[in-house]
C-alpha cells in the first residue's frame, strides 16, 4: 500500500514515516500544502494523510481542490483538538476520517487500515466521466443514447482510465492495472487497445477523448 503523508513538522514526519515503513507501507512525505496537492493529484496513492495546518496551502484547501478535480483517494485529516469547526468542514469537504493531534501511533495505523479497508469494500455499480458512463456489473460503456458492451480487456482498460481520470497513467501502469502483474502481454497491447477505445468513443460521438503526452502516458479529457 502506498501512502502520501503531508506534515510540516519534520521531526514528527520522520517518526511517522519510519513507523509506517516498519508496518510495510510505502510512504511519500511532503512538508507543505502546495507539494501535498501536486503529489496527490499526480501520484497513484492508496491513501492520503493530510495535516490541516501547513504552509503555502492548508490541508482543507488541498482537500477541497482534490475533490473538486475528481481525486477520490481516501483522506485522513490530522487536526488539533481545538479545531472543531475544521474537523466538521473537513468531513463535509470529503475527508474519510480525522485523527486528533497528538496521536498514538497504534491508533494511526488502525485508522489507516480501517480507511483503506472501506475503500476496498466499496464497489460502485456505475462510474462516470464527462458524458461517459461505465457499468461495472455489465461492462457496458454508454454516451448519450448509445451503448457498447465492451470486451473484457477493453473494459478493464477503460475502467482504469475512468477511475484515474485526473492523472496520466503510463503505458506500464496501464499494463499492470488492466492486465495484471504476471501478464505475458507487452506494452504494444496497451497501444492497440487504446486505439480500439478511441474508435468506440468516436463512433459514440462522445466528447471525452483519450489524450496522450509523450513519455508520460494517457488520460481522459472532457
Amino acid at each position: 500500500m502506498k501512502l502520501l503523508y503531508a506534515e510540516d513538522e519534520q521531526a514528527l514526519s520522520e517518526a511517522v514515516v519510519d513507523y509506517l515503513t516498519y508496518h510495510k507501507y510505502i510512504v511519500d512525505a511532503v512538508y507543505d500544502g502546495a507539494d501535498a496537492y501536486d503529489y496527490a493529484i499526480s501520484g497513484d496513492y492508496d491513501g492520503i494523510i493530510l495535516d490541516i495546518m501547513m504552509p503555502k496551502r492548508d490541508g482543507l484547501e488541498v482537500l477541497s481542490e482534490l475533490r473538486r478535480n475528481g481525486c477520490r483517494t481516501p483522506v485522513l485529516l490530522l487536526t488539533a483538538k481545538t479545531q472543531v469547526e475544521d474537523r466538521i468542514l473537513g468531513l463535509d469537504t470529503g475527508a474519510d476520517d480525522y485523527l486528533l493531534k497528538p496521536f498514538d501511533m497504534g491508533e494511526l495505523i488502525a485508522r489507516i487500515q480501517a480507511m483503506l479497508r472501506r475503500r476496498e469494500e466499496f464497489h460502485p455499480d456505475l462510474i462516470s466521466f464527462g458524458d461517459l458512463t461505465l457499468d461495472m456489473q455489465s461492462g457496458a460503456l454508454g454516451a448519450g443514447d448509445m451503448s457498447f458492451q465492451l470486451p473484457k480487456q477493453e473494459y478493464r482498460l477503460m475502467e482504469q482510465l475512468m477511475l484515474h481520470h485526473s492523472m496520466y497513467l503510463s503505458t506500464e501502469d496501464l499494463l499492470v492495472k488492466a492486465w495484471g502483474y504476471n501478464t505475458e502481454t507487452d506494452i504494444y497491447s496497451v497501444w492497440l487497445y487504446i486505439s480500439y477505445l478511441r474508435k468506440r468513443l468516436s463512433v459514440m460521438d462522445s466528447k471525452v477523448k483519450i489524450i496522450s503526452k509523450r513519455n508520460i502516458g494517457y488520460k481522459l479529457q472532457f
